[in-house]
């Protein structure tokens, strides 16, 4: 498996499975002892390597879990040089920059160690999320399978994170031992003769461990078989006082290059991530394609995931290739897995995989590079636990601020004055400072970068910094606002004075239950007002929480943000970019419609899980306040009327909730759902059933409207469960050609409510039309179909019309704009309003504005749907159709004796004309 964002929250959790691996039952213990003796431990440590490293974590296999280090590994950009040769921070080279030396690999920075009386050093640094992990995994796994570090016959992983844990003090023998059961007794550690020269060290994470080199700290041992603190054995192993014919890889970030010194270092490497586009397109290319032929087993024929992962690669490439600020993300090989996963979100979600939601990457993303980490200040037993701060939260507390503060301002980029304001402004103490130094040096780069067009156009301009990923600001400012860190003055104070008094009222509180029949009673009265102090902070709070579900609602239903497209296209158009004309001018005030979902993402109980593994704790009675406010928010607003793309955001906030019973109250007061001119997708066809799917089980929708959506015969089989609840279905001008109405109406065979159904515009054509007729028996409760503008020829048209006047309830037939001839139109007449047969029944047939000689009753709203189309149908089409019906009306108008008569028909006339100008003059038709 292939995760770039392979931190120390994947690696720590590999730990504790090797843990379980070497530690087993009295039983198996003695299995394996006994047959130890037969088996060469080098490959017994090679298996359980194997075993170990190809561990997939649970973000993985939410995907599918069918990725392999085999076919997903794409090798970054590996740099020899010294540590002084670094960019500096919030620095971008730009994809076209060329390297200022060539790239190697880690099996050449050990080239000719073999032989050695002294091993090699050597120091792979880099930031946060380049890849340091997934290369050291990607290491070992091919030295177990024997294709790289041949020259070494023992390769010994260690985790400093795991190392910094150990209480006690043990020798490096035992250290290995303990770790690698099987490694006990072998004489590659010994320290006799040169067998070392065989053995490589790895250890991963050094910044986890607060190595001194000083000699009054960690004295002088070459002996592997005493006992030493696990800190000093590292330090002598680098020395090259133990053990001095091995070699040693460290990996570490930039901030703690100093605390190895540079004489105990033989060769430095920078891993430099995806600098260029075609290792990024590498990466979308092995990942995308293997999630889309995963997707793909089963389909039938026809354009499938593979073609569609093929155009999403396509598009990214573009994307890269115009050195667009995707490019300056990806640069990070974690942000090729964010992309990717948010990619196979929009695009490959099906009812089949696992519940992923929005929030739920992205919190998994962060925990995955900073799950377990904090910020430490100080050297060795000088860093106490107080001094120890969770680095998420630190995140929050300044990027996520400045991300907050941009948001509420609707910017996206900031200047460096405003990265001073908000990212370390306050620091006072010596602490604060180290703090930020080390935060600065090696995390604030992954969240912020130059902006790409910023000093594009004008060289002068002042450089400006955004975040990687648009959605990320988003996403730190909604995590702010949860964790409640953007207090009033009044509640900060309040909770102070709160915690002060409250500690100190339990302690003092049963002196002055005997006290208070000596002491005066103003006195007693005055501690019993302090008292209060508590519940007043309880009252601020609950204000609070109600504050945060009305910012959630407010953003939410923006007037502004009314028309914009819905937010899952605005997140692909993010990563994909807009095709086509560019704005010359950059807008930095822009829709950022994502920050309330991720506010009602944040909230839900599997986030909050992996939030309290960074540090962030989101209590329940918060959520409790934060939803039952809430709820009366979104209730009110959803009974409104919303334009279709602020109801298909609504309906993705309350998928990413999760929260089924506050769905539940909110979906029950909704009777129409339009989202028309919505383009779906399989995602948000799977959010609309998710969320319907919440409703009591009486629940009916008295219109769902999903007209011109882009719908396919796999979205419409998607969709079943929505169609059953719901009693006027709309599907007009969706491609489902003539085999769409067989998969339609097997998907409506559920549907025991269904009364109108609406395939105006859809191609069924003559075998669509027959296809229909002959599964209208099994809806009984249809009253009306719309079936215009479809191509339908007279006899198809006419054994639909004999089918409407054989069912029980059909009472209206729309069969407008299709090509009928006179003869045929006159016959639909006839044959619908003859209802002499004993089991026929009369059926209204809406084939023309006229009805023989007469104008027929229904031609306003014949107009009217032509009218609200015409800019959208086939204008030739739609003129041919029109001046069908004018000749009708002319001849129609001749035939009439009644002056007033001729005159209704004039009007109508007239009103066909002024649209076929409008249709002339590329404009549309006038309501």
């Amino acid at each position: 498996m292939e995760l770039y964002l392979r931190g120390s929250g994947v690696l720590r959790a590999q730990w504790r499975l090797l843990r379980a691996v070497r530690e087993p039952t009295n039983q198996h213990a003695r299995c394996f002892c006994s047959s130890s003796s037969e088996t060469d431990p080098i490959e017994t440590h090679k298996r359980k390597l194997v075993l170990w490293f190809s561990h997939l974590p649970q973000e993985e296999k939410q995907f599918g879990g069918y990725f392999t280090p085999e076919t997903m590994h794409v090798d970054p950009l590996i740099l020899e040089r010294l540590p002084e040769e670094c960019r500096p921070p919030l620095s971008f080279p730009g994809p076209s920059a060329a390297p200022p030396s060539p790239s190697v690999t880690v099996e050449q920075l050990f080239e000719g160690v073999g032989g050695q009386e002294r091993g090699l050093n050597v120091i792979l640094y880099g930031a946060v999320g380049t890849g340091k992990s997934t290369v050291v995994r990607k290491l070992v796994l091919d030295w177990c399978a024997g294709t790289s570090l041949t020259q070494f016959r023992l390769v010994v992983p260690f985790s400093c994170e795991d190392l910094s844990q150990l209480g006690r003090a043990c020798s490096l023998r035992d250290l290995v031992g303990r770790k690698y059961l099987h490694l006990k007794k072998t004489p590659l550690l010994s320290g006799e003769g040169s067998q070392a020269q065989d053995v490589l060290f790895l250890f991963n994470g050094m910044e986890k461990m607060k190595l001194d080199f000083r000699i009054g700290s960690n004295e002088l041992c070459s002996d592997p078989n005493e006992p030493q603190p696990s800190g000093a054995v590292v330090v002598n192993l680098l020395r090259k006082y133990l053990l001095p014919e091995a070699s040693v890889l460290v990996t570490t970030r930039l901030s703690a290059l100093d605390r190895i010194p540079k004489k105990y270092v033989s060769r430095y490497a920078q891993i430099c991530g995806f600098r260029d586009p075609e290792r990024q397109r590498a990466y979308f290319t092995s990942r995308l394609l293997q999630q889309s032929q995963e997707a793909n087993q089963g389909d039938g024929p026809g354009p499938g995931p593979d073609s569609e992962a093929q155009a999403l690669i396509q598009l990214l490439y573009l994307n890269l290739q115009r050195e667009s600020q995707l490019a300056a993300a990806c640069f990070l090989p974690s942000y090729c897995w964010l992309t990717c996963a948010t990619l196979h979100f929009l695009h490959f979600t099906d009812a089949s995989a696992p519940i992923r939601t929005l929030t739920g990457i992205y919190t998994s993303f962060l925990r995955l590079n900073f799950g377990g980490e904090v910020l430490h200040v100080g050297r060795g037993s000088e860093s106490s636990q107080e001094q120890q701060d969770s680095l998420m939260l630190y995140v929050v507390r300044t990027v996520g601020k400045m991300a907050f503060d941009g948001v509420s301002k609707k910017r996206t980029s900031f200047s460096e004055g405003e990265l001073e304001q908000w990212v370390g402004g306050k620091t006072k103490t010596d602490e604060e400072l180290q703090q930020l130094a080390v935060f600065r040096t090696d995390v604030l780069d992954f969240f912020l970068v130059p902006c790409v067009a910023s000093g594009a156009a004008d060289p002068g301009e002042e450089k400006r910094y955004v975040f990687a990923v648009p959605a990320m600001q988003e996403y730190l400012a909604a995590l702010y606002v949860v964790l409640g860190e953007n207090k009033t003055a009044l509640e900060k104070v309040t909770k102070q004075v709160s915690e002060a008094i409250g500690q100190a009222g339990e302690d003092v509180n049963a002196l002055f239950n005997i006290l208070s029949k000596f002491i005066p009673l103003r006195i007693f009265a005055i501690f019993n007002l302090l008292k209060l102090f508590p519940r007043l902070f309880e009252r601020v709070s609950n204000l609070s929480k109600g504050h945060i579900a009305r910012t959630l609602a407010e953003e939410m239903f923006r007037t502004e943000d009314s028309f914009n497209e819905d937010v899952l296209d605005q997140v692909e158009q993010s990563l994909l970019g807009v095709h086509g004309p560019q704005p010359r001018h950059r807008d930095d005030r822009k829709a950022l419609e994502l920050y309330p979902i991720f506010m009602g993402g944040l909230l839900h109980y599997g986030n909050r899980v992996l939030l309290q593994q960074l540090g962030c704790n989101i209590k329940s009675t918060t959520v409790s306040q934060i939803t039952h406010t809430l709820r009366k928010y979104l209730v009110r607003e959803i009974s409104k009327q919303q334009p279709p793309e602020e109801l298909m955001d609504l309906l993705v906030l309350l998928y990413e909730f999760q929260n089924p019973r506050l769905t539940a109250e909110v979906i029950s007061s909704v009777r129409t759902v339009r989202l028309s001119n919505v383009r779906m997708t399989p995602l948000k066809c799977f959010v609309l059933n998710s969320v319907l799917d919440c409703a009591p089980p009486s629940f009916l929708l008295d219109t769902l409207d999903l007209s011109s959506c882009h719908l396919t015969h796999n979205l419409l089989k998607m969709l079943w469960p929505a169609f059953k609840q719901t009693q006027h279905l709309k599907l007009c001008d969706n491609p489902l050609l003539e085999s769409g109405a067989s998969c339609l109406l097997e998907a409506l065979s559920g549907n025991h409510s269904l009364q109108k159904l609406s395939l105006m515009h859809t191609g069924l054509g003559d075998r669509g039309a027959l296809e229909l007729a002959g599964m209208l028996p099994k809806h009984t409760r249809l009253q009306e179909l719309n079936v215009a503008y479809n191509n339908i020829g007279d006899n198809a048209a006419l054994n639909l019309v004999d089918a409407c006047r054989e069912h029980p309830s059909i009472h209206t037939v729309h069969l407008y704009l299709n090509p009928l001839s006179d003869g045929g139109k006159q016959s639909l007449y006839v044959r619908g309003g003859d209802a002499a047969g004993a089991v026929a029944r009369h059926v209204k047939v809406l084939a023309s504005v006229t009805e023989g000689a007469d104008l027929s009753e229904d031609w306003h709203p014949i107009l009217a749907v032509i009218r609200e189309n015409a800019s959208s149908w086939d204008r030739g089409r739609v003129r041919d159709q029109l001046q069908v019906f004018l000749k009708d009306l002319e001849w129609g108008r001749r035939q009439q004796s009644s002056f007033l008569k001729r005159l209704h028909f004039l009007r109508v006339e007239r009103g066909i004309r002024q649209t076929l100008r409008m249709l002339d003059k590329d404009m549309p038709p006038a309501k």
